[in-house]
């Protein structure tokens, strides 16, 4: 049962194929920092590979075949990529499935005001964070303003050398004996996320014998419209995200990590787009699915909740002409998945957080969790059997190094994934990713031989056969 350390496995080849791979991921999570860029890239990679608009498909009433690939966007913030196999859909399809959606902060509708001679932004933050960790570190703003007219001005500041970085402050140690002691979830509260983004008042504007207020919001509003052709009331439709400022960097003397934000769960998203994008035509239709909302539960209309995913598949099968409401149904429920998403690793700075026979360690291959929930298992999907052994042999005839996890000990916390959503059709699924250091901090950490091994066992996945 022991799972040795990938890195004494491989041959000086190999890791050149690891130190290739985790360049290209840290490039992509250093440019794809939200949903909608991680989208835009997805839409790109793909269309180099020769994917096509499904929207477009259906226009040309295009028939589609073995081998064709289509992909679908929804809202800008989902995307689906399908490869038509040799059987039929109604005989299932391999399906990886990760978010692309991290922690954060947004910017509230009504977040501009000045106080203490600054100018800042109120901030309603997303997804499960400790709030202490978002104050005094660099922050970009990311994001676009939808217009009364119908325009869209999207918004990047921080992440160019030359840009300017916002943040929230903190106390300092001097003053801060009361905040000291008070619990980690209160030392910084969440109404008092607010981002710091101008101290210089607006001058030559004052009408004659008349003081101006605001003056420090005047200039940010100035700015805002010279820049970015947008006014205050425009924050009203508008989705800004607060990030991490900075590029993703190794990690570690040796560089055997990659460091960047929101590799939960844009890691996972990554390797699944590649080994899709790098799949030779399949047995059975194979789908990439990168979904958001799943730090929220899954909601809304690009969460995995919605009905978009259902409804591509059903268009996709009317292309193939075999559709019926019955053949949609078979299909889902003969489908097989991977959960993409990340596991914890092992910190031994934190061991008593850990059952050690069963977590996941860097270095040690892709993870697999039977299930995640809380206490009980409370909200897991809860893989069965047969289907984890089917995967044990899939891997194993891959040469893929992987290892086993559960999420920390049974009566310390847990999580969710999108998997008992999917399973909602009565499909085989489990969990399936990387395992990282620092889940859900600003910066978390991962090591470049999972990243490596979670690409080939997402390629393994995609080629595989099942028993009907």
């Amino acid at each position: 049962m022991e799972r040795k350390n990938v890195w004494e496995q491989y041959e000086e080849e190999e890791i050149t194929r690891v130190l290739k791979l985790a360049e290209r991921y840290r490039e992509f999570i250093s440019e794809g920092k939200t949903e909608r860029e991680c989208v835009k890239l997805a839409v790109r990679m793909a269309e180099e590979k020769g994917y096509q608009r499904l929207e477009d498909a259906v226009r040309e009433g295009k028939t589609l075949k073995t081998g064709d690939k289509v992909y679908g966007v929804h809202r800008g913030k989902l995307v689906c990529l399908f490869q038509i196999g040799e059987e039929p859909m109604e005989r299932g399809m391999n399906i990886l499935g990760a978010h692309i959606d991290s922690p954060r902060l947004d910017i509230k509708q009504n977040p501009l005001y000045e106080d203490g001679e600054t100018a800042l932004l109120e901030t309603h933050y997303y997804g499960g964070i400790k709030k202490y960790q978002w104050a005094a570190i660099p922050l970009a703003l990311h994001g676009v303003v939808a217009k009364k007219d119908g325009s869209v001005a999207e918004i990047t500041v921080g992440e160019k050398e030359n840009d300017p970085v916002v943040g929230i402050s903190d106390l300092l140690i001097h003053l801060s004996g009361e905040q000291m002691q008070k619990k980690a979830a209160v030392v910084v509260e969440g109404e008092n996320l607010n981002i710091i983004v101008g101290s210089r008042p607006l001058k030559g504007e004052e009408e004659p014998g008349k003081e101006e207020k605001e003056k420090i919001k005047k200039g940010i509003l100035k700015l805002l419209e010279e820049n970015y052709g947008i006014e205050e009331e425009d924050f009203l439709s508008a989705e800004l995200e607060a990030v991490p400022a900075g590029a993703a960097r190794d990690f570690g003397l040796d560089k055997s990590m990659v460091m960047g934000y929101g590799q939960d769960d844009r890691i996972c998203a990554f390797t699944s787009l590649m080994a899709m994008l790098e799949a030779e035509t399949p047995r059975y239709t194979s789908v990439c699915l990168l979904t958001d909302k799943e730090e929220i539960g899954s909601v809304g209309a690009t969460g995995m909740h919605s009905r978009y995913f259902e409804n591509m598949t059903a268009e996709v099968m009317a292309l193939t002409g075999h559709y019926s409401e019955l053949m949609l149904r078979r299909c889902l429920q003969n489908c097989h998945m991977l959960s993409s998403d990340v596991s914890a690793a092992f910190d031994p700075g934190y061991a008593g957080a850990f059952e050690k026979k069963n977590s996941a360690y860097l270095g040690h291959g892709m993870v697999f969790n039977k299930y995640t929930g809380s206490r009980g298992k409370s909200g897991s999907n809860d893989a069965n059997a047969e289907y984890i052994g089917s995967l044990r042999r899939i891997m194993d005839e891959a040469g893929v190094f992987w290892q086993t996890a559960e999420l920390g000990k049974v009566d310390q916390g847990g999580g969710g994934t999108i998997a008992y959503i999917a399973a909602n059709y009565g499909m085989d699924v489990i969990d399936s990713g990387v395992a990282l250091l620092n889940m859900h901090c600003p910066w978390e950490v991962s090591s470049k031989a999972d990243i490596y091994e979670a690409y080939k066992g997402y390629k393994a996945f995609l080629n595989a056969s099942w028993e009907k």
